[in-house]
């Protein structure tokens, strides 16, 4: 049975709240908190084994927080399940690349439109995707293990954002791509979030072109947020940088 579509006005203001998470009771986040605005690309950065990964899981319900509030638009997501998160608008983006091996560029893309797009709706935005990532539009009948690392990331990206979601959340979207591949994918994530209002929550190693895009720019060490300021002012901190961010 087709899920209804998920209609309302426009949002993805992200609120979380002293977030504690850990595994086999080893914490990861320590009290993590801070606010995304409607529309704003935030860079979460941080070395390997800051938490990033762990944070983003968190956010899309795939780890349950010791304790702790998640709240999109206000409303609690903490204990609602993965799949019901969706359904409020949250998309992740997880590192490796996530599309369905087996079905074509065409399957995925209508898959990742099932819960939020019926009809025409749903061609329309297929269509979108097709115009933002050209590769994807020539290949549209090839499966997915056919497609080229870039081509997989495209389409990853594309199914997320194909369920016209109000908050997208990517972990490490630019790992072991070409140059160009991530600028078009940096890009992309910019216009969508300026042209569709899309709150972007960025985990990158990636810092230059993370930062190059963001309005915004939140680091973690260790589980714990050492930093929360503009883009710009943490481009232009060198202890910063040299201390977090490798750079």
């Amino acid at each position: 049975m087709t899920a209804p579509a998920v209609t309302g006005t426009r949002g993805g203001a992200l609120a979380i709240d002293a977030l504690t998470v850990g595994y086999g009771g080893a914490p990861v986040l320590h009290g993590v908190g801070f606010d995304l605005a409607p529309g704003e690309v935030v860079a979460l950065l941080g070395a390997n084994g800051a938490g990033k990964t762990t944070l983003l899981r968190t956010i899309a319900g795939l780890v349950a927080p010791a304790s702790g509030d998640i709240r999109l638009d206000g409303r609690d997501l903490t204990a609602l399940r993965t799949e019901d998160r969706a359904r409020r608008g949250l998309a992740l983006v997880p590192e490796g690349q996530s599309v369905v091996a087996e079905l074509t560029v065409d399957e995925n893309l209508h898959l990742g439109a099932l819960w939020r797009h019926r009809g025409a709706a749903r061609e329309r935005a297929v269509a979108d995707v097709y115009e933002m990532f050209e590769p994807l539009a020539r290949r549209r009948t090839s499966a997915g293990h056919q497609l080229s690392g870039g081509e997989r990331q495209m389409l990853a990206l594309g199914r997320a954002l194909v369920a016209d979601p109000v908050l997208l959340a990517l972990d490490e979207p630019s790992l072991g791509l070409a140059p160009l591949v991530v600028a078009h994918l940096m890009s992309t994530l910019r216009d969508a979030a300026s042209s569709r209002g899309l709150t972007v929550l960025l985990a990158e190693q990636n810092v230059t072109s993370a930062l190059s895009i963001a309005d915004r720019g939140i680091v973690l060490d260790l589980g714990r947020v050492v930093a929360d300021a503009s883009a710009a002012a943490l481009a232009a901190d060198d202890t910063l940088r040299h201390a977090y961010l490798g750079f």
